[in-house]
C-alpha cells in the first residue's frame, strides 16, 4: 500500500514563508512525477507545482518566482518552499504523486492535505 504523508502547513503572516514536505512510502516500483495542488474554500483544486523524474518543473503562474518545488528522489520526498506568501495562497495543499506500485499500474495518489493560512 502506498501512502503520501504531508507536513509543514500552518498559519503565517503575509510576506512570510513556509516549507511543505511530502514523503511517499510503501511498495513503490517507480515514481514518475510528484507535485502539489491546492484547493481554496469554494474553489476547484488547482496545480501549484510539479516535478518529473527528468527534473522538469512547472508552476502555476500565480506562484512563479515565489514558490520552489524540489525533490529528494532517494527518499521519495518532495518539498514546496513558499516565500512571499499572500492571503490568496490560503488553501488546503495536497501532495500528488503519479507512480506505479509494485505489481500495479501507473496512477495518481494523493496525500490527506495540509492547511496553509496566510493572515495578519
Amino acid at each position: 500500500q502506498v501512502q503520501l504523508v504531508e507536513s509543514g502547513g500552518g498559519l503565517v503572516q503575509p510576506g512570510g514563508s513556509l516549507r511543505l514536505s511530502c514523503a511517499a512510502s510503501g511498495s513503490i516500483f517507480r515514481i514518475y512525477r510528484m507535485g502539489w495542488y491546492r484547493q481554496a474554500l469554494g474553489k476547484q483544486r488547482e496545480l501549484v507545482a510539479a516535478t518529473t523524474n527528468g527534473d522538469i518543473t512547472n508552476y502555476a503562474d500565480s506562484v512563479k518566482g515565489r514558490f520552489t518545488i524540489s525533490r529528494d528522489s532517494a527518499n521519495s520526498t518532495v518539498y514546496l518552499q513558499m516565500n512571499i506568501l499572500k492571503t490568496e495562497d490560503t488553501a488546503v495543499y495536497y501532495c500528488n504523486a503519479l507512480l506505479a506500485a509494485v505489481g500495479g499500474t501507473m496512477r495518481d495518489y494523493w496525500g490527506q492535505g495540509t492547511q496553509v493560512t496566510v493572515s495578519s
